[in-house]
């Protein structure tokens, strides 16, 4: 119990901390808030994933390492865009839909084509990691524009001074994420729960707090770049840059589980790509949308747990997503864009 406090405590004071020095970053270097979130902030809030995945890989838990990002990827998306949106609705900047989404939707593509043989070897995990770079190139050519052209020596202190205390928020992000991920897989493994099952739910919940309380605190502070550019840019560095690097190094490839390729990849793609359509509607995700992506969250949770309990509920959960909670959302999604695009033509 006190290590589930604590590690809650070091969360929202490294969150505060790490919001509050990436917006005076931002500023000292004229660089937009969202490319601080959709990097610095983003490979914080990512620290805690890379220690839990290359952990798992080097103790034969390969279940853990693949599952934990595919479920951390989920539930950024669901979960912490969606609790977000509940406090304010977020605005999406134009280079999220249009650059930033499109690349997220590929990286996801991406890792379901090179493990649909049942493996990362490490030869896709140094494919994953040069995209990776190619991604960081486009967004550093993207912030020429927005840096300092002649910085001069009185700017200099406030940027390293800025920068320090992120990196010291950051620190108590990845700890206090350390404390939770220990305490909740004791209780996982207790509860008897499957390496799949701990790696989607419970390790990948932990490992998002980060990311979460992060773009909570964001969101309520009004800093809605960053609370949008932190959950997108995870997601990249979970995809390209955790699964990458945990793939080059592993000691043998990173096996893929059958139920992975068959459920879990597809639903992480689907809520990728679900993204576009929600952003696109009025570049903002109101708190309606925010109720509806905590919903898809509940209802992807309970068909995981059903599904591996073995319980009855799992095949008619299926059925009543397959034959009515989808066709809605699609018609939901297919109307608010149809609408916003003759908003904006």
């Amino acid at each position: 119990m006190l290590q589930l406090i604590g590690g809650l405590l070091m969360l929202v004071i490294g969150a505060e901390v790490s919001v509050r020095a990436a917006v005076r970053l931002a500023a000292s270097l004229r660089v937009r808030p969202l490319i601080i979130g959709l990097t610095v902030v983003a490979l914080g809030s990512s620290a805690p994933q890379m220690a839990v995945s290359l952990q798992a890989a080097f103790s034969s838990s390969p279940d853990i390492a693949v599952g934990s990002v595919v479920g951390s990827n989920i539930f950024n998306v669901l979960v912490t865009l969606g609790l977000s949106a509940l406090i304010i609705p977020l605005r999406v900047p134009r280079q999220v839909v249009r650059l930033d989404i499109p690349l997220m939707i590929g990286a996801s593509l991406l890792v379901f084509g090179l493990s649909y043989n049942g493996e990362l070897s490490a030869l896709d995990g140094g494919i994953l990691l040069l995209s990776l770079l190619a991604y960081l190139m486009i967004l550093t050519h993207q912030s020429r524009g927005h840096l300092q052209k002649s910085p001069d020596t009185q700017h200099r202190t406030p940027w390293l001074r800025s920068l320090t205390r992120m990196v010291l928020g950051l620190l108590l992000l990845v700890f206090g994420a350390r404390l939770l991920v220990q305490a909740a897989v004791i209780v996982a493994q207790d509860l008897g729960l499957s390496e799949r099952v701990i790696g989607l739910t419970v390790i990948a919940g932990s490992t998002s707090v980060p990311a979460l309380t992060t773009s909570l605190i964001a969101a309520i502070r009004g800093q809605r770049d960053i609370a949008v550019g932190n959950v997108i840019g995870s997601n990249l560095l979970n995809l390209l840059g955790v699964l990458g690097f945990t793939a080059l190094i592993a000691p043998q490839p990173l096996s893929v589980s059958p139920n992975a390729l068959s459920f879990d990849l597809p639903v992480m793609l689907a809520v990728a790509a679900l993204c576009l359509p929600v952003f696109y509607s009025g570049y903002r995700v109101t708190r309606t949308e925010g109720v509806l992506l905590l919903a898809l969250y509940f209802a992807y949770g309970l068909h995981i747990i059903s599904f591996t309990t073995g319980m009855p509920l799992a095949d008619s959960l299926e059925k009543l997503m397959i034959r009515f909670v989808l066709p809605l959302l699609a018609a939901f999604l297919v109307f608010g864009t149809v609408r916003a695009w003759r908003r904006q033509h």
